[in-house]
């Protein structure tokens, strides 16, 4: 094994062109970067190593037939699929062992994992469009946005930051910048 397989996690394109072009490399540095955290995923909830080593080559398989089909469009992160194929390909295998003596319902509420791959990709979508709009909204909304929303400072910190005559104020300021914000969102394709 080479030091690339070792260190470097291969980006989404590079899996999906690898396997479309047949590269055995392609397929190894897809097992380095993302098999570690599907055993951590089974080994954590009732599975062991080889459990996991069972599951990991049903997702690849998966993926790989995907991808070989032709029209494979991938709608998050590579490893947000890989996981989501894991986690879905785990819960029915315990289902089929009765390795959970409660509903199966329960179990799934208690492993810690991503909703569908599908949520996900709408999540993320989402998120970039936020990010854009914010980056298009102008001072001294952005500032305080991001003051309030992602820095958790106060109302009275904000008023004091940016010379309003009191916290009411800077609670219109920030209202009206939320309009804005919520505009350019919606006006964003």
């Amino acid at each position: 094994m080479n030091k690339e397989l070792k260190t470097s996690a291969p980006t989404d394109s590079e899996i999906v062109f690898g396997i479309l072009n047949n590269s055995e490399n392609a397929i190894k540095r897809l097992y380095v970067a993302y098999f570690p955290m599907v055993l951590q995923l089974i080994v954590n909830n009732s599975g062991t190593p080889d459990d996991a080593k069972d599951i990991y080559q049903e997702a690849i398989i998966v993926l790989y037939n995907k991808i070989k089909k032709g029209d494979f469009e991938l709608n998050s992160k590579l490893k947000t699929f890989l996981y989501s194929v894991c986690r879905r390909l785990w819960l029915k295998r315990l289902s089929q062992m009765n390795r959970y003596g409660g509903d199966l319902h329960d179990f799934q509420d208690h492993l810690p994992v991503e909703d569908d791959v599908e949520e996900q990709g709408e999540r993320d979508i989402q998120f970039g469009k936020m990010q854009g709009a914010l980056g298009m909204l102008g001072e001294p909304c952005k500032t305080i946005i991001e003051d309030f929303y992602i820095h958790n400072r106060s109302m009275q910190e904000i008023c004091e930051s940016f010379g309003y005559t009191n916290a009411d104020n800077a609670k219109t300021q920030k209202y009206k910048c939320l309009q804005r914000l919520k505009k350019l969102f919606f006006q964003q394709k």
